[in-house]
């Protein structure tokens, strides 16, 4: 019996991903010539179930109404991300135009592989808005630590339909949050703890006990990363949602998992010009 409510579950969730929900409200399915909504499983890779159940499923048209909805779908699906990308598409590096034709872009799975992706706030207020149906211009920042570089990728809203429209290669020195972003590249990578305060303070569920309650405790600095679902070597994502940075001297550094809704949050404090992490919080 367990089992089986578990696998209702994972539908459920699933079918929320794609905004159809659990229930039995009949979603419009897309209906453009703008669009070919018959989904094709890439069978190279290896994904949970949730996941090849978004690419198996055409995208509703309510999905292009909220960007994460359309962008979930966007990284699943082969032949609905090929008829979103406005082909040739504009590649912009230090000045210099390229551009991509139709049939040589690969697919871009972004952070679909890992399972979750990272967000970066001032404040917990800036993740209000990617709650917004009203947003123009969605930007996703595929950030390379090691090189130093950002690529980012412009969705805009017309018409009713999110689409890609552009890439432009940016410095990390020229990014919104270069000092903060500098310095991950080398916080994720040499295991210094003078970065981390000890003792850490936490708040979530209870790592130590089997029910579902939370808590306010503090941990060793040594164990920070084991709240975390994996350690980022050196690629890390964030997605512009219209959210405005500032030299600010908090950042929040948000890991959010793709199917299970698990978020975790990095709170870093910078004083003077270093950064520290100060707080972790569980969701």
């Amino acid at each position: 019996m367990k089992k089986a409510a578990f696998l209702v579950l994972v539908v459920c969730v699933a079918m929320m991903t794609v905004n159809t929900g659990c229930s039995n409200k009949k979603v419009e399915p897309v209906d453009t010539p703008k669009v070919d909504s018959t989904a094709i499983v890439d069978t190279a890779d290896t994904v949970d179930s949730a996941t090849a159940l978004i690419a198996e499923t055409p995208m509703p048209k309510a999905a292009d109404q909220l960007f994460d909805d359309f962008f979930f779908n966007f990284i699943a699906n082969k032949k609905l991300q090929r008829n979103r990308i406005l082909f040739p598409l504009p590649v912009k590096t230090n000045g210099k135009e390229t551009q991509i034709a139709r049939n040589n872009w690969k697919m871009e799975r972004f952070f679909r592989p890992q399972g979750y992706y990272t967000l970066i706030f001032d404040d917990e207020k800036q993740a209000e808005y990617a709650k917004s149906t009203e947003l123009d211009t969605v930007i996703v920042e595929k950030i390379h630590l090691r090189k130093g570089l950002v690529e980012q990728y412009w969705f805009d809203h017309q018409d009713g339909y999110w689409t890609m429209n552009q890439i432009r290669n940016v410095g990390i020195s020229i990014n919104h949050n270069a000092s903060f972003l500098k310095f991950l590249s080398g916080f994720f990578t040499s295991g210094d703890l003078s970065a981390v305060k000890n003792p850490l303070p936490y708040s979530g569920p209870d790592p130590n006990g089997e029910e579902a309650s939370n808590v306010n405790i503090t941990i060793p600095a040594a164990e920070w990363s084991s709240f975390l679902p994996e350690v980022p070597g050196d690629v890390i994502y964030n997605i512009l949602y219209g959210q405005k940075y500032k030299e600010s001297k908090r950042k929040i550094l948000t890991f959010r998992g793709l199917s299970n809704g698990v978020e975790t949050q990095l709170v870093f404090n910078k004083k003077g010009n270093s950064w520290k992490l100060v707080k972790i919080n569980a969701y």
